[in-house]
């Protein structure tokens, strides 16, 4: 990947300094903090997409294919796709719309339940999946920008934040993702 030539300055470190100087200080840091995150992420789906265009995948088709993938099946309802990837049903039916339309996923008849449906990942998608990931593991997660402490520390602090947001309950039980 071509890296982009450095700005002479940061430029939300101008900004955070432009609102504390225009008086707004008591959340320049709050918006300093929401605006890195915004960027950090731009760069890394950069990354990303750059890894993954020779698959033909998008990353919500490349999370989905991963998450079949790792189910002990192969296969899962469409609701609680929806839930594990944390994405509005409407978008796991479109991913799922494209992801059938290339031949990685068929939608199956659930077995007990007569309606729910089941997205099952083919052959072909496990072997685009495994693909693609080995891409991503070699161009992007293996560099993932910072030394192995303060990768540790980033997750500790976008966990904090995530939980903080009420994106997860840390006290309830994991069970609900065992057995699919």
């Amino acid at each position: 990947m071509s890296r982009p030539r450095p700005l002479p300055l940061d430029p939300i470190e101008e900004a955070h300094r432009q609102w504390t100087e225009h008086g707004w200080g008591e959340v320049a840091d709050g918006m300093a903090a929401v605006t890195s995150l915004v960027r950090a992420q731009q760069i890394v789906m950069a990354r990303v997409d750059e890894a993954l265009r020779p698959s033909g995948l998008t990353f919500s088709r490349y999370e989905l294919l991963m998450l079949l993938s790792f189910s002990k099946t192969g296969a899962l309802p469409m609701a609680v796709a929806s839930a594990r990837l944390q994405v509005h049903p409407t978008s796991v039916t479109n991913t799922v719309d494209r992801l059938e339309a290339a031949h990685l996923v068929k939608r199956v008849p659930h077995p007990s339940d007569r309606r729910a449906t089941l997205i099952e990942i083919t052959d072909a998608g496990r072997d685009l999946v495994a693909k693609a990931t080995t891409e991503l593991n070699r161009r992007v997660f293996a560099e993932a920008g910072l030394p192995p402490e303060r990768l540790q520390l980033l997750l500790q602090l976008l966990s904090e934040f995530r939980q903080a947001a009420g994106d997860f309950d840390p006290g309830s039980s994991a069970t609900r993702w065992a057995g699919q």
